[in-house]
């Protein structure tokens, strides 16, 4: 019986392990899941793949789009791809139906045409495609990501993609059920060792009693009740049955202890944990694009600017250059046209980008900086990038370069962004943007001017110094003249960000206007060659007016910090000349 017993209990835990290595093997599930996006989607001109759905299941995920003709795959950030849709009808495939064959999918009503996507700043990287594409999903960078698939704005978007993941199915139960049948095994193989000698013990002791006329004493005692089967086979299976329950006992700890560690691991209070430290993470303010992204569009605008450069054509300005910029270039390429000798801006080059300032301002206008040098600046300067609306590409809007002697100010590294400011907003600053500007403009207007502690160098500033000089100049010669000179922050296109230190870099524009009036009838004013074109001619005996377009960038301390702000970058250019 006791072989019987061993021989069963072999059995049982070969087939134990038999289940465990089949849940491994021939019974595992697949490696994949593949789901679908239902034949039945409605159509519509952009399809967003969410960004829940990218990251639904750890792992590589495999995307595979069928389409007609050309279109576009683009990545962006979760709210730059919505703020792109915008009111567009769009289709979006946000998760997987239970089965996992299905890709979940909402259509949302609206707009029956939008912009193509290509070529738009707004993308960290885009695929042209045709026909079938296929491709394995690595994320740019961290954070969110989602995907926009378009043809071109008005056809309707590829909608026949196919998703495959890692299969998240798992075989809990397998490595429990080969241990647990192992054990099995060997309390089956031990079984009629430790029975013999239980058995021998039990004979051993069947002498032991009262001897030598020993006095004994019978207690009365109830006796159990006993099993008829065990009575026919004398107790045998006893020890058998104890051994056993060891054996399942020792079982239940094996499996009841991997049931625990299973879910210990996938507990929803460690997930929920897990994905609140995650949300904490991404709720954290991110820069509005990466440096790879700043590299492109700068290699865009210097492209653009050579080219309207090269041909002393405004018009080729307009897809990258807007406000102060293209204002400036415009007027410098009417006067190089009829003045040869004058001299042209500087060039912009994207050859060596020395340092960017990327803002974390999510919505709208956005702005970066960046300092760049290379073939024809002497020194670096400040490029002034604006986007005005997500379906709008990043233009120029000013440059300027950096002062003799200065350094550009620190700012947080690209990957972490830094925090704008508003203009008007002195928080944790020793003056606010449009302070530190009316401030600069005030000196540059009044030699004698009582902030002139407040700004570092004060005249000896080689921008200020030099714009003090010309000034003092014109009026020393200009005997037969009077002459007023005003120099005025223009507030709609001051820009702050926050520097690494907690202070700030401002950069704006002043509007400088150089005014001259004859003393006594009959005197006359000469203009130069350059001013003559936009006045239409060289004297004039009622009066004139001079406009320039000033670029200027200027560091704020933090609050609390006895420096004086510093001028870090400024340029002027001839924009307008005029008889009163």
């Amino acid at each position: 019986m006791r072989l019987k017993t061993a021989a069963l209990l072999v059995l049982l835990g070969l087939l134990t392990m038999l289940a465990g290595i089949g849940q491994l093997t021939f019974w595992a599930p697949a490696e994949t899941v593949t789901a679908s996006v239902p034949s039945d989607t409605k159509a519509a001109p952009l399809t967003v793949i969410d960004q829940k759905l990218i990251d639904l299941h750890e792992g590589p995920v495999k995307i595979k789009i069928q389409g007609e003709g050309n279109y576009t795959i683009a990545t962006g950030r979760p709210d730059d791809v919505n703020a792109w849709v915008g009111k567009t009808a769009h289709t979006t495939l946000s998760g997987v139906s239970a089965d996992q064959k299905s890709l979940e999918v909402t259509s949302a009503d609206g707009e029956a045409t939008a912009p193509s996507p290509a070529g738009s700043d707004l993308w960290v990287s885009t695929e042209d495609a045709s026909g079938e594409f296929e491709y394995t999903w690595n994320p740019p960078a961290d954070g969110e990501w989602s995907l926009l698939v378009a043809a071109d704005g008005t056809k309707p978007a590829p909608s026949a993609i196919s998703m495959t993941f890692p299969n998240k199915e798992t075989t809990p139960w397998a490595v429990p059920l080969i241990v647990l049948g192992i054990i099995i095994i060997l309390a089956g193989a031990a079984l009629p060792f430790v029975a013999k000698a239980l058995s021998s013990r039990r004979k051993d002791g069947e002498g032991d009693g009262p001897q030598g006329g020993e006095a004994t004493t019978t207690l009365p005692v109830q006796a159990p009740a006993v099993d008829e089967s065990r009575r026919r086979t004398g107790g045998a299976e006893g020890p058998a049955l104890r051994v056993t329950a060891v054996a399942a006992a020792l079982a239940a700890v094996m499996v009841g202890g991997s049931a625990v560690a299973a879910q210990a691991t996938t507990s929803p209070e460690a997930t929920s944990t897990a994905s609140a430290s995650s949300s904490a993470d991404g709720d954290g303010a991110t820069p509005v694009m990466l440096e790879s992204q700043l590299q492109r569009i700068l290699e865009q605008v210097a492209s653009t600017v050579d080219a309207a450069d090269a041909a002393k054509d405004a018009a080729k300005l307009a897809p990258r250059v807007d406000k102060m910029e293209l204002q400036i270039r415009t007027q410098n390429y009417k006067i190089r046209s009829t003045v040869s000798a004058y001299e042209p801006r500087m060039p912009v080059r994207a050859t060596k980008l020395q340092s960017s300032v990327i803002s974390t301002k999510k919505d709208w206008p956005r702005t970066v900086y960046a300092l760049t040098q290379g073939e024809g600046n002497v020194v670096p300067q400040v490029l002034t990038l604006v986007q005005l609306s997500p379906r709008e590409n990043y233009k120029l809007w000013g440059t300027a370069p950096l002062q003799p002697g200065t350094n550009f100010p620190s700012f947080p590294v690209p990957r972490k962004g830094t925090e704008p400011v508003a203009a008007s907003d002195s928080t944790g600053l020793a003056y606010s943007g449009n302070q530190a500007l009316e401030i600069l403009s005030e000196m540059l207007t009044n030699p004698e001017s009582p902030n002139r502690s407040k700004l570092a160098d004060g005249q000896s500033s080689p921008y200020i110094a030099g714009a003090l000089a010309y000034q003092a100049d014109t009026v020393k010669n200009g005997t037969s003249a009077n002459f007023k000179f005003t120099h005025t922050p223009v507030t709609n296109q001051t820009v702050v960000l926050k520097t690494a230190d907690g202070g700030a870099l401002v950069v704006g524009r002043l509007d400088f206007a150089f005014e001259g009036t004859p003393k006594a009838a009959g005197d006359k004013l000469l203009l130069e060659d350059d001013s003559a074109v936009f006045a239409g001619g060289k004297e004039t005996t009622t009066g004139m007016v001079l406009n320039f377009a000033e670029s200027v960038a200027v560091y704020i301390p933090p609050a609390g910090s006895s420096d004086p702000m510093k001028l870090v970058a400024a340029t002027r250019g001839l924009v307008g000349a005029s008889f009163k």
